[in-house]
């Protein structure tokens, strides 16, 4: 969930020390995209052995501009570029990292990266999800922080103190470790970078005449560091990206002549190297920190018992007699049977079709998108919850097609999310391309916004809470761009419809959509002018999210979408069996406050489905469990039992996010209260 980057160079490398500085920087400008929460570097000189880090939290632009840095860079380069040689006189060694905070406070300076234990100094992306095992299972090691990249990094420094092997030791730690994984780290003692990687996020590009080589987690970072870096070897030399495939690693002694080795993470004996140097580590460490004041925390005095939800009252509202659905729906009928409009213009999606032809079919319609050669040929917008997570399983072993999954991280993605975003990647060996937005800013905008609609409550304006994930319309499109990729395949469940958040704005609900996100231009038309008009009576809307938010609109309905599907709208979505295969076969998390599977890693569902079900008595599950019932899938009081227990306020995940943001959270709660005009939930 980061970005990992570095350089490793022999002595007499040709690259000059302003090259190197200039490549250093722009890998970070680059990599910015994959985290920017805090950013470190680690300078290590094999030879002298010596190095020196710098970590802090904030962005990687950000760290660039510190003394801090300055003071870390030109410490090792000033050694390893002696005189007015154009060239290091010995090997250097530097990794960096840009961080997407999942474990582990970035306010603490342990937590951030690199990591070092031992003579270990490592820098990671991905997530162990197994790493409280780990440190049980190996009490003779002491943790020191959150961040599960410790682990790791202890796990390696002991297997070098037993055998003194680089590859052999990220074997046994990729062995046992769960989750996903791309590494690259240095021992004290050796001259040896070692790089490795279970998903495939990882690149090198080795320097002519094998004088070191160039990494970074994307492709598309790497060729364009190199190519907008003026270090002139990568045309002139004809310089290939290598890619590190998942379950693989590479070595690379800068102490002696050769390429670097490629081992199997799995399997197979590598040559022990990097025995060039034993002894004592003469290590500086440099940290610098930048004061951070975070909102106020609220856990300990946040008043549980202020959430309302009145199962009795629900039980008792008039609902359609086909569905759940409640009269207070909005544009809801009901004929002379008490049978809904939306059951009466409903189009089944599945009932009647034979599944196993669909699928077929839809699998025979991708056939033009497959790569003869094996290369990534379909592009998957990757959340980390169910839906994503069940499609990736079907695109891997039953499509037969070589995914590679993007993750756009806009700061309410949550660590369950993340955590199986690593399960999932991480077993089936795919590569996850994430895009970070300034999560900081993202957050800012979300509070601003909420605070106005507080001042001013609108069911019609929810929305504008989510309006920031909206971009990966726009992402996707980019990053089939930059990776020649032509087909992207979307999870999006046509039974988990919300179409009433529209109709909360006026719009009346369309039944004949061809598509599970389109909009009519009339509809589109009205719902801008629902929101215009609300931001005109709520100026507090007019705030510094407001272009955020209009980029937003237009990457959701404007932004052309083109060689894509919606794979449930081709195959039947079986939600038993779409738990049974991920909590069976990926071990995948649940949330502790749900019994569903469903909005589990979205950070904003929970708030805005209290906030629906306090002031209408519905939320997003009786429409998805009335779309199941049209279908057949199941009957209508096996949906209201399932929905009076699903709406439910999630009290944990209430708290998070309004902590998240900002937020006091008996503030927030009392004011959402009042909207239940109605008294629902009295």
């Amino acid at each position: 969930m980061c970005g990992i980057f570095g350089i490793a160079l022999r002595p007499d490398a040709a690259l000059p020390a302003t090259s190197f500085q200039k490549l250093l920087e722009r890998l970070y400008i680059l990599s910015e995209s994959r985290g920017k929460e805090s950013a470190g570097l680690h300078m290590y000189l094999p030879g002298a052995r010596q190095g020196w880090t710098i970590k802090g939290a904030q962005p990687p632009t950000e760290l660039l501009k510190s003394k801090g840095y300055q003071q870390t860079l030109a410490t090792g380069l000033n050694l390893a570029y002696t005189g007015e040689r154009q060239s290091p006189s010995q090997p250097l060694i530097a990794i960096a990292h840009s961080r997407l905070v999942t474990n582990g406070n970035a306010r603490l300076p342990q937590n951030n990266q690199p990591v070092r234990w031992g003579s270990v100094t490592m820098v990671h992306n991905g997530i162990v999800v197994n790493v409280e095992q780990l440190w049980q299972q190996n009490p003779h090691l002491q943790r020191h922080a959150e961040v599960d990249t410790e682990v790791m990094a202890a796990l390696l420094s002991d297997s070098m103190s037993q055998e003194f092997n680089p590859a052999a030791a990220t074997q046994g730690v990729f062995a046992q470790i769960r989750g996903a994984a791309s590494v690259a780290w240095v021992h004290g003692e050796s001259s040896t970078l070692t790089l490795a990687s279970n998903t495939g996020d990882l690149y090198y590009a080795p320097l002519p005449h094998d004088a070191g080589l160039i990494f970074a987690s994307e492709r598309f970072i790497l060729e364009t560091a190199l190519a907008a870096a003026d270090t002139g070897h990568a045309s002139r030399n004809g310089n290939v990206v290598a890619h590190i495939a998942a379950g693989t690693g590479v070595c690379l002694d800068l102490s002696a002549e050769g390429p670097v080795l490629v081992f199997e993470l799995t399997s197979g004996v590598p040559t022990a190297i990097g025995a060039s140097h034993r002894g004592a580590l003469a290590q500086q460490t440099i940290v610098e920190t930048k004061d951070f004041t975070p909102f106020t925390a609220l856990l300990a005095t946040a008043d549980e018992s202020l959430l309302r939800y009145n199962e009795g009252s629900m039980r008792a509202m008039r609902r359609c007699t086909t569905c759940v659905l409640p009269d207070t729906f909005p544009f809801i009928r009901f004929d002379m049977k008490g049978v809904c409009n939306y059951c009466a213009g409903y189009q089944t999606k599945y009932r009647g079709i034979d599944a196993s032809r669909a699928k077929r079919e839809f699998i025979q319609s991708l056939e033009k998108y497959r790569s003869a050669s094996g290369s990534h040929d379909v592009l998957v917008p990757f959340s980390g919850g169910r839906d994503s997570c069940y499609a990736l399983h079907l695109i891997k072993h039953e499509f037969g097609l070589n995914p590679v999954t993007f993750t756009y991280d806009w700061g309410m993605v949550t660590d369950l999310a993340r955590r199986n975003i690593a399960r999932m990647c991480g077993q089936l060996g795919v590569q996850n391309l994430l895009v970070s937005a300034d999560i900081k800013t993202k957050r800012d905008n979300i509070r601003k916004n909420v605070t106005a609609w507080l001042k001013k409550p609108d069911l019609g304006m929810v929305p504008l809470f989510m309006a920031g994930d909206k971009h990966f319309f726009r992402i996707v499109n980019e990053l089939k761009r930059q990776t020649g990729i032509r087909l992207d395949l979307w999870a999006a469940n046509p039974l988990e419809n919300t179409d009433f958040k529209s109709g909360l704005c006026g719009v009346a609900p369309d039944f004949d959509k061809s598509r599970v996100d389109y909009l009519s231009m009339g509809r589109k038309v009205r719902l801008a002018a629902y929101y215009a008009s609300r931001f005109l009576s709520n100026p507090g809307y007019i705030n510094s999210s407001l272009l955020d938010t209009a980029q937003a609109f237009m990457s959701y309905y404007v932004e052309p979408r083109r060689d894509f599907f919606f794979i449930f709208s081709h195959m039947l979505w079986n939600e038993d069996e779409v738990n049974r295969t991920l909590i069976g076969e990926y071990d995948f998390e649940l949330s502790p406050d749900s019994t569903s599977s469903w909005r589990i890693g979205d950070g904003t569902a929970p708030f805005y489905n209290y906030i629906y079900m306090t002031a209408r008595g519905f939320s997003e599950f009786d429409t998805f469990r009335s779309n199941q019932i049209r279908e057949g899938h199941i009957d209508r009081q096996q949906a209201l039992e399932a929905i009076l227990v699903e709406n439910r306020p999630r009290t944990a995940s209430l708290r998070w996010y309004l902590e998240t943001i900002g937020l006091d959270f008996n503030d927030t709660i009392r004011r959402v209260n009042q909207m239940d005009t109605a008294g629902l939930h009295r």
